[in-house]
């Protein structure tokens, strides 16, 4: 096989950025399967130069060199970025691949941009990729593994791509570790709840945290788990093995129903600083939040309850919510929003607005067979810029209307000084801070206002929302447009828009394919 120059890009924004938030967690939010994948080339003999882009570099000049073969790494809102990028190194010959969450959601779209598309990776799935290394235009090839990969090389194996890029972070530095992949729960809007769960053997997590001790003196450490702890003994039993007690400061993603007493006080005793529990809604799911049938008021005061007691042990709690469901009906859902705000101050609130990813979860069918998908360009497709599915009780105008109502009145002044005062610890105040008065809260605010004024003073806005034209209004491409800079020249043709209904439309005809020739391959749809 050929000795191939390969560059490896995990895009974890989407263009230049000044703002504090970025500088400071940007780096912190680089993603492992880049690294994995670079790691894979290497051992298989393969020259790698790996780069993750935080907003702060100079992209062109990190882009310089040679390059044979070029893997991104890319969620939906980086795509276009991604797509330019492409565009570039094949115009030099090179042959390009994506990996990641848009490659898995929007392959249909992806293979016009790229020669390689990738859905589930493993090695074997790379090392097929490294052996053919050819050109495939116009439309590139769709690859994709039975499942989620479980022998991943781990921390030690990364470190040489990890070190360089958290070391890009001025203060915080936090290290990426993942303990199982897939979620045993079954959101209809999650991309990981159609993969099996698996956990990742206890003899890796132990190498993995032993050498990082090695490394840095207080080491921080990410789970990037979809559900941390879901084996929870199995968990607490593997790190107390592995370093003793509270030697690391661990950050987690777990659901309300794994959060008792007795595990709030396992986790503080070895290390857990930071939490991040779904509530998602005041009317479902509640498996995840440990309400049973309570919902409402009822769920309110019982999550509220719950929260305060987790804050009682970590210090840092984010609670996530998503707007615009199909139970959500009138403004009983935001002022019950209000109401746990008020009931428990400490927590940080990350709103989301309901987002269809292409084909990620199977429900998306559903949406886009019922015509409620918009055709949203991917770059504001970051699960807060914009809603690509038509609300189903609100009007647009009502909801944005609701939006900024409550993201006003969780980032307003006397919330933002609550929260400080009922957090403990000099960073989870600091953290609290920074976000509510940067992108995250007062950013937010100014953007959903922007969209609401517009929804009544531009009419090509509303059309656009109304699904009575698809022409991309000005601002949106406007925005677009200052966001890539030079990029924007390279944009393919046809890639500021695309179709939102691809997923319909290809198991369509996947279903008629199938009735007229049993015997042919089929398009996998993971």
């Amino acid at each position: 096989m050929k000795r191939l120059r390969i560059t490896i890009l995990d895009l974890v924004t989407k263009g230049p950025t000044k703002r504090m938030y970025a500088r400071v967690m940007n780096p912190n939010l680089a993603s492992i399967m880049p690294q994995v994948v670079a790691v894979w080339c290497e051992q298989a003999g393969h020259d790698v130069r790996f780069i993750c882009y935080t907003g702060m570099e100079d992209l062109a000049s990190e882009l310089q060199g040679e390059t044979d073969l070029l893997f991104i790494g890319a969620f939906t809102r980086s795509a276009m970025t991604a797509y330019a990028i492409s565009n570039l190194y094949r115009r030099q010959g090179a042959v390009t691949v994506l990996g990641g969450p848009h490659a898995r959601s929007y392959p249909q779209d992806a293979v016009q941009y790229f020669d390689y598309v990738l859905g589930f990776t493993d090695r074997p799935l790379i090392q097929e990729v490294l052996r053919d290394c050819a050109p495939s235009r116009p439309i590139g090839r769709h690859l994709t593994a039975k499942k989620q990969p479980v022998d991943l090389p781990g921390v030690k194996e990364r470190w040489k791509f990890i070190e360089p890029t958290i070391a890009k972070a001025p203060t915080i530095k936090i290290v990426p570790m993942i303990g199982s992949l897939g979620c045993p729960y079954t959101c209809n809007f999650c991309i990981d709840s159609e993969v099996d769960y698996e956990p990742v053997p206890s003899e890796q997590i132990h190498e993995d945290l032993r050498f990082l001790l090695q490394k840095i003196r207080r080491p921080k450490v990410a789970w990037h788990d979809p559900n941390f702890g879901v084996r929870f003994n199995e968990y607490m039993t593997t790190i107390e093995e592995a370093i003793g007690h509270n030697k690391v400061d661990f950050i987690a993603e777990m659901t309300l129903s794994l959060l008792s007493e007795p595990h709030l006080q396992r986790l503080r005793k070895n290390g857990f600083k930071a939490m991040l529990p779904g509530i998602e809604s005041w009317y479902s799911l509640g498996d995840k939040s440990k309400t049973g049938r309570n919902i409402g008021a009822e769920k309110v005061q019982q999550v509220s309850a719950h929260i305060n007691m987790i804050l009682r042990y970590i210090p840092y709690v984010q609670t996530n919510f998503i707007l615009g469901l199909d139970t959500d009906e009138g403004a009983e859902p935001f002022e019950l929003t209000k109401r746990f705000l008020d009931l428990s101050p400490g927590a940080f609130p990350a709103f989301s607005l309901l987002s269809a990813f292409g084909q990620a979860v199977p429900i998306n069918l559903e949406l886009q067979r019922d015509g409620r998908v918009r055709p949203f360009p991917f770059h504001f497709l970051d699960n807060n810029k914009s809603m690509n599915v038509t609300p189903k009780h609100y009007s647009w105008p009502e909801f944005y209307d609701h939006v900024v109502d409550l993201s006003r009145y969780a980032f307003s002044w006397p919330r933002i000084l609550r929260r400080l005062h009922a957090n403990t610890g000099v960073i989870p105040k600091w953290m609290n801070g920074l976000r509510a008065v940067s992108s995250e809260g007062f950013g937010r605010i100014r953007h959903h206002t922007k969209v609401r004024g517009l929804l009544d003073s531009d009419v090509e806005v509303r059309k656009f929302f109304e699904g009575e034209s698809r022409r991309l209004p000005k601002f949106y491409e406007d925005r677009i447009r200052k966001n890539l800079g030079s990029l924007w020249e390279a944009l393919p043709a046809g890639a500021l828009m695309h179709d939102q209904n691809a997923y319909l439309n290809t198991s369509q005809a996947v279903t008629w394919g199938s009735s007229l020739h049993r015997s042919s391959s089929q398009v996998r749809c993971q």
